[in-house]
């Protein structure tokens, strides 16, 4: 009896004691998220694209630049400043700024400023939307009365075509006098607002480039009667299809040019700008193919003073000059620009080789180095 009294006490404890313990809840413990940047931390947008409201398609800031003569180079954009140094003709350089018909610019060795009268600017760089295609760095396409010239036709004639940092991309160095690319781009829209392009072959052309092409008509004429007639039969003679000296290509203010039509073409990016890019075209017919030496190629009936911006229009076309070459004419003419009586394809800008008159390139050098960068 007593034992049974016990274990009936235990049980009452035991159920007293269950009763009463209290559960807590289980609580999660909270994990702070990882902070990868600072709060506090604004990024900068980026910006988005826009057509470059200038002269050009692009700012000539970051553009590469070339000296045309020996030039010196000043403290500060006046004649009157300290001359720092002299930059010998051809010397390539990085276009930082400009102030009136100054430039700032900077290479590896030297900085200041330098008269632009004087001085080259890469076409690419400010008009990419132009399609260039300089044979004579690849593959000559002079000819003579439909006849390859010796040495010539085919061959490199020079080096110029180096990777583009300011494009991003593989392209020909197309330099011409600063003032000159201001005509050539009011060509360019012209053109574009018709759905074409112009296609540049040469702008710069060095000088031992020009005598190797004399030398190799001259050698071809001599023993070859039609392309002696082609070359030379009067009114017109051997210094109107190359000349033997040096020419408008060295001073800087011609291009040989011609016309496409456009197939293609898409807006990119260069820098903060967005630019036209051409991805496919495909040129016109024109009298004849591209840097054809001989009575083929002309423009007018007869010669033309080269000299003279106007009397051109007082001249009768060649019954050669179809559609396509008189459009051509038409858009850079409209620029300002002046056409060659022999050759169909070649424009000069007049006040450019006025501006230079007193001090013009002899085109003693090959330009081969691209200095461009993002503007």
């Amino acid at each position: 009896m007593k034992k049974l009294i016990a274990l009936i006490s235990l049980v009452f404890v035991l159920t007293a004691c269950s009763s009463s313990v209290v559960e807590e809840p289980i609580v999660e413990e909270a994990i702070a998220p990882v902070q990868e940047t600072d709060p506090l931390e604004e990024l900068e947008p980026i910006p988005t694209p826009v057509k470059y409201e200038g002269d050009l398609e692009l700012p000539i800031n970051g553009a590469t630049g070339y000296t045309s003569i020996d030039l010196n180079v000043m403290s500060s954009p006046t004649l009157e400043s300290e001359t720092v140094e002299t930059l010998k003709a051809g010397t390539a350089f990085t276009i930082e700024k400009e102030e009136g018909k100054w430039w700032f610019f900077q290479n590896a060795t030297s900085e200041g400023w330098v008269d632009s009268t004087y001085c080259f600017i890469n076409l690419p760089d400010v008009i990419p939307s132009i399609v260039y295609d300089s044979t004579n760095t690849y593959s000559s396409e002079f000819v003579s009365s439909g006849k390859t010239i010796p040495g010539i036709t085919g061959q490199t004639l020079y080096e110029g075509k180096t990777f583009n940092e300011r494009l991003g991309k593989e392209e020909y160095i197309v330099p011409v006098l600063y003032s000159m690319s201001q005509k050539i781009v009011l060509a360019q829209q012209e053109a574009l607002s018709n759905g074409n392009t112009l296609v540049i072959y040469e702008g710069y052309r060095p000088y031992s480039a020009q005598k190797a092409v004399v030398a190799g008509l001259t050698k071809l004429a001599n023993v070859d009667k039609s392309v002696m007639a082609g070359i030379n039969t009067a009114p017109w003679s051997t210094n109107w299809f190359i000349a033997t000296s040096v020419s408008n290509h060295q001073m800087g203010y011609a291009i040989d040019v011609t016309l496409a039509k456009i197939d293609s073409k898409e807006e990119v990016a260069v820098g903060g700008y967005l630019v036209v890019d051409i991805t496919d075209y495909s040129e016109y017919t024109m009298p004849t193919p591209m840097h054809e030496l001989s009575l083929a190629s002309i423009t007018f009936t007869k010669p033309v003073p080269s000299t003279s911006p106007t009397a051109w229009k007082n001249v009768k076309l060649a019954d050669s000059m179809n559609e396509s070459a008189i459009t051509l004419q038409k858009y850079l003419t409209n620029a300002g620009l002046t056409p060659l009586a022999s050759e169909w394809w070649h424009f000069n800008d007049l006040d450019a080789m006025i501006a230079t008159k007193q001090h013009p390139s002899d085109g003693g050098y090959v330009l081969t180095e691209c200095f461009s960068v993002t503007p």
